[in-house]
């Protein structure tokens, strides 16, 4: 990259975060017309790449794995703002509201970021190559935390519907929040080598591009983090103001409400997706699974216990349970994880299963 572009690069990363963070502040609470919200989504999708951008400072400076599980948390932390948020005073009408996203969430993770990423390793070389060991722990670790959060609801005779008791949910808060802090200690103390990118048979005394870069300074490293938190904030902000547009639009052509669960969860997203997809391009496939996996455990061991909390003082049920299609869905992305993860190399034909599983989510959840 010339001096001159790495500067172009910088200018606009710079000052697309504080842009959409301005509109942002100028819109909130506001019903935006048609040309505003407009201009919103282009705020937003400003701030998503400026976000990529940032992550990818971070990343650089603390290494893997530490730099997915900044960005996985930076998100998911501001995920759970922006939930309970719109499910503050929405009554009955927003009872499925966390279960319709955390859910979309590790659809889009598993199956959407997996499987494009898959593909895009596989296009340049052939077969994408990932530690099994990890991967493999952190697939185990979205089963568990979403069997216990998303599936037991549904069958569980103390209170009726898909809801847990009061009991059974702190329960399921607390046992969330232990499992990711478990996840995160294996990841980044005691096995962190297992999240690290593999390098190819013959290949591992070479050094990466990423090896020979200068990594930032720390004054450099300390402003991107910043931007980075005033882009994402501007991401999930900036959604929720185009998120009554959805509602409305989902509303008007009678479809089912857990869309707007879905639309919302996949910009959110945006950055975990694009930071994975330009991983995979590199060739470190792990840095793609450590985002896509780390993302789906956060989403749901940091949801679920704020969301549990904050259930003391929101009006309405708070209905947790899948239903049985979407209980299928999971399984079968549960079963196919595993056979894509236990090899720890993939082709073009896991990639493609992943995408198809992903399709039929968005398909079904369009017209259930």
């Amino acid at each position: 990259m010339s001096s001159t572009t790495a500067g172009l690069t910088r200018q606009w990363t710079t000052w697309g975060p504080l842009v959409a963070a301005a509109g942002l502040a100028a819109g909130w609470g506001r019903d935006l017309p048609g040309f505003a919200v407009g201009l919103v989504a282009v705020l937003l999708f400003a701030a998503v790449l400026s976000a990529v951008h940032h992550a990818e400072v971070v990343a650089h400076r603390v290494g893997e794995p530490y730099g997915s599980l900044v960005l996985a948390v930076a998100v998911t932390v501001i995920e759970v703002g922006l939930i309970v948020t719109l499910m503050a005073g929405g009554g009955e009408k927003t009872a499925t509201y966390a279960r319709d996203t955390v859910f979309a969430a590790v659809m889009i993770t598993c199956n959407g970021i997996v499987g494009l990423s898959l593909l895009v390793a596989a296009l340049r070389n052939r077969v994408a190559v990932f530690n099994a060991e990890g991967s493999g722990g952190a697939l185990a670790t979205v089963c568990t935390l979403a069997t216990t959060t998303l599936v037991l609801p549904t069958f569980t005779t103390s209170h009726p519907g898909p809801e847990f008791s009061t009991a059974q949910l702190a329960f399921a808060a607390v046992a969330s929040l232990l499992l990711y802090g478990v996840f995160v200690a294996v990841q980044t103390v005691r096995h962190r080598d297992y999240f690290l990118p593999v390098p190819r048979p013959g290949q591992e005394g070479r050094e990466s591009e990423d090896d020979h870069a200068e990594p930032p300074t720390a004054r450099e490293t300390w402003f991107s983090l910043g931007l980075l938190v005033v882009a994402l904030v501007a991401v999930v902000g900036n959604a929720k103001l185009v998120s009554p547009t959805i509602e409305d639009g989902v509303e008007s052509a009678g479809l089912p409400k857990a869309v707007v669960g879905v639309v919302i969860a996949l910009m959110v997203l945006l950055p975990e997706t694009l930071a994975a997809v330009r991983a995979a391009r590199r060739d470190r496939m792990q840095t793609s699974m450590n985002l896509a996996y780390g993302s789906a455990i956060a989403s749901i061991g940091l949801t679920i216990p704020s969301i549990a909390l904050a259930s003391v003082w929101l009006d309405g049920p708070l209905v947790l349970g899948l239903g049985a299609l979407h209980m299928v869905l999971l399984v079968l992305t549960a079963v196919v994880s595993a056979l894509t993860v236990v090899p720890g190399r993939a082709t073009l034909l896991q990639g493609g299963v992943h995408l198809s599983i992903f399709a039929a989510f968005v398909f079904l959840s369009f017209s259930p």
